[in-house]
């Protein structure tokens, strides 16, 4: 005799594999990017939609702040724009808004999070290299 509880249990085997699948290949992260830390002066290239048209806007700067998550990791970039106003932006590092990632330098810092740059004005913001 057939057991409708053993084909519901089937279908639900069947069910939970796609499903599981289908996170997988969602949460699987882009490793396209490079390993970036605090300190790093950085190149993000972003995708910005206006109407109907695409363009990529570079934004250039240092990484503060590095979040990591899985797939809610995201980075705070902050870069001083004219006349001396800071700007930060914070990026999701798995965006498919973000085309690519260029490191330019990195520094040698001993913190996590380089929230003290916001009040350094000039040659007291800057940060020695670190060395390749």
């Amino acid at each position: 005799m057939f057991h409708a509880l053993q084909f519901c249990r089937a279908c639900f085997d069947e069910r939970q594999t796609c499903v599981n699948e289908l996170m997988q290949a969602v949460q699987a992260p882009k490793t396209d990017h490079p390993q970036l830390a605090p300190g790093d002066n950085v190149k993000v290239h972003v995708r910005i939609v206006e109407g109907n048209r695409e363009r990529i806007q570079v934004f250039q700067g240092i990484v503060i702040r590095l979040r990591k998550g899985g797939n809610e990791a995201n980075f705070t970039v902050r870069r001083v724009a004219s006349h001396g106003v800071g700007v930060e932006r914070t990026f999701l590092l798995n965006s498919p808004r973000i085309e690519k990632i260029e490191v330019s330098r990195s520094a040698k810092v001993r913190r996590a999070q380089l929230y003290y740059l916001r009040d350094r004005r000039g040659k007291a913001a800057r940060l020695k290299e670190r060395r390749r």
